[in-house]
């Protein structure tokens, strides 16, 4: 797993205002795009910050519906070189199931998430309004690439009040991703675990989301249209819009305790 020192680079830039213009320096996040292989053969290639690259892997193959469990997996594979993870499952034919997806830091993929087959969340633990300020302020101060760089997205896996995982990555969904595949690897029940993130809330996230099983999203921003179409059908609670000491609760609103 690389360190986040490795993901940040200093570049040579100019600062300006409205009367002067000097020489600087800046630091930014590094892009890079992992390709990633099941049993050996490519399915995905993720532009991404290069941190967490195992539990990105994993998080992809469960958000593609080519995993369910952690068990599936017989290990993983890590190219820091080459820029490559290589899923190797038990199961060897599952790796002939899907086409190769170019994935950009945008979470653009060229087609919407089927949601046909999933069923909504079983879920409907209640959360106190405080509670879900205290996680955002948390996860705010402890979004360390952003709060170096300002390029990253940031989310978190939380439950019973407290962050358990968090990640950083330069697109949200590669957040979602991550916290996926730490759960995965872990073993981690996430029948009472709430997501957190800085990102925008599409339908795209709400996918990710409900594949997981998770049935609480509490973000710093906004949600789509289409995302909010789908939550009721998706039994998910999504507060949205967390600051200065408020939120926009857009589902769900009876699970929240003033």
């Amino acid at each position: 797993m690389s360190s986040f020192n490795k993901t940040i680079k200093n570049v040579e830039i100019f600062s300006a205002d409205a009367d002067s213009i000097s020489r600087s320096s800046t630091k930014v996040i590094q892009e890079i795009i992992l390709t990633v292989n099941v049993n050996g053969k490519p399915l995905a290639n993720i532009a991404c910050a290069g941190i967490h690259l195992d539990e990105l892997a994993a998080g992809f193959l469960k958000s593609e519906k080519i995993i369910e469990t952690g068990e599936e997996i017989e290990k993983i594979e890590i190219n820091n070189h080459g820029n490559r993870a290589n899923v190797i499952l038990r199961d060897k034919k599952k790796s002939k199931k899907k086409s190769v997806k170019n994935i950009a830091s945008s979470g653009a993929r060229g087609s919407s998430a089927n949601i046909e087959t999933l069923l909504p969340v079983q879920a409907d633990f209640k959360l106190k309004a405080k509670v879900a300020l205290k996680l955002m302020d948390e996860l705010l101060k402890k979004s360390v690439l952003h709060n170096k760089t300002g390029g990253t997205h940031c989310s978190a896996l939380a439950a019973k009040g407290k962050i358990i995982a968090l990640r950083e990555d330069i697109g949200r969904h590669n957040t979602i991703d991550m916290l996926g595949g730490y759960a995965l690897l872990h073993k981690i029940n996430l029948s009472e675990a709430l997501i957190l993130t800085t990102g925008r809330i599409s339908s795209e996230i709400i996918y990710k989301v409900w594949n997981l099983g998770i049935s609480v999203i509490i973000s710093h921003s906004a949600a789509t249209a289409k995302a909010v179409e789908l939550l009721n059908k998706a039994n998910i609670m999504l507060i949205g819009y967390v600051r200065n000491g408020g939120m926009n609760i857009y589902s769900h609103e009876r699970r929240i305790i003033i």
